[in-house]
């Protein structure tokens, strides 16, 4: 196999295995046991499209739209802090853990929708993906280019499924309410943390600084 496969391998994995929205979902549902598979494929699927696209040249068009960038950043602020709301909730819930009861009770359609949201509302997965690596596939002609979008897939493809079935050694440490405390209130620092990180660069955060500052 040619080196620029390999490349795409590690810079894929740079992107990709770091805390996020995206990651922190495909981990808690592996350890519930909730429909691992189709969010693994969900999430592999749509990292092999947008990689494909950035690899045919998107990446180069959407890095020169501010605006665009601008409009998905709000979306995905929007969206992360719904959903990090919804987890310190969750972290302050008594009695949460894990029950070998509970595998299955959340539906098919439920987990599609929220991991379609999650994946495709985060503007990070576009610059990631579209951009970063579509920018560094240009560096190669040819086959070359082919390769190392092949190499970013093929390692997206394990990390996702590795998260999501590997977890599971995970399950036994949490049967136990404080461990589900914690990774509650870890998604929730996570998520916010990444929205304020939007908002701030969209501007939104300037503006309130200075209306309230």
């Amino acid at each position: 196999m040619e080196l620029p496969f390999f490349t795409g391998m590690g810079t894929g994995a740079g992107l990709i295995i770091a805390i996020g929205a995206q990651n922190a979902f495909v981990l808690t549902q592996g350890i519930r046991k909730q429909h691992r598979f189709v969010v693994a494929l969900i999430c592999t699927f749509c990292d092999a499209l947008l990689i494909s696209a950035g690899v045919a040249g998107m990446g180069s068009l959407i890095e020169q739209s501010p605006k665009l960038l601008g409009i998905a950043a709000g979306m995905g602020a929007l969206f992360l802090f719904f959903y990090g709301l919804k987890s310190l909730f969750s972290a302050f819930q008594a009695g949460q853990r894990l029950h070998e009861s509970e595998v299955g009770i959340v539906s098919r359609k439920q987990v599609i929708l929220t991991t379609l949201a999650i994946t495709l509302l985060n503007p990070h997965v576009y610059l990631d993906t579209v951009v970063l690596l579509g920018g560094i596939s240009a560096t190669y002609e040819g086959a070359g280019r082919l390769l190392f979008g092949g190499g970013a897939m093929t390692m997206s493809c394990i990390w996702f499924f590795t998260l999501a079935y590997g977890s599971t050694l995970l399950a036994p440490l949490f049967k136990k309410t404080i461990t589900w405390r914690i990774l509650n209130g870890a998604i929730f620092l996570v998520m916010w943390s990444i929205a304020y990180k939007l908002l701030a660069y969209t501007g939104i955060v300037q503006v309130l600084q200075q209306q309230f500052l």
